[in-house]
């Protein structure tokens, strides 16, 4: 089975959201279509957000760098390098603090 070094690919997402107009670049490592398990990298840059969107399923963040705030609803809970975040059955929204990566993992029923 491969390895893949999550940092050098958060590094490498991180450029490349820095490169963008958006502020943000995501990349999928593992999973895709037709798959229970689904994990991506997703970058921000300071600043920048993921809009508020539904969730695909049971998920949670990994942070790997920077800060985040989790936003669902009226509540928020912030997220630092080493954290792991449960993501709500809700709508919600993902901004960064200051140039962040995280590791979003779904599972899909």
């Amino acid at each position: 089975m491969p390895t893949s070094s999550l940092l050098a690919l958060a590094e490498e997402q991180l450029t490349l959201a820095r490169a963008t107009g958006s502020g943000r670049s995501a990349r999928t490592i593992h999973g895709g279509a037709g798959t229970p398990l689904r994990q991506t990298l997703v970058a921000l840059v300071a600043g920048h957000e993921l809009a508020e969107h539904a969730s695909p399923g049971d998920a949670t963040l990994q942070v790997l760098r920077g800060r985040v705030q989790l936003v669902a609803q009226d509540r928020s809970w912030p997220g630092e390098t080493g954290d792991l975040l449960v993501i709500p059955d809700a709508r919600h929204a993902l901004h960064a603090d200051e140039d962040s990566v995280v590791l979003l993992t779904v599972a899909r029923g």
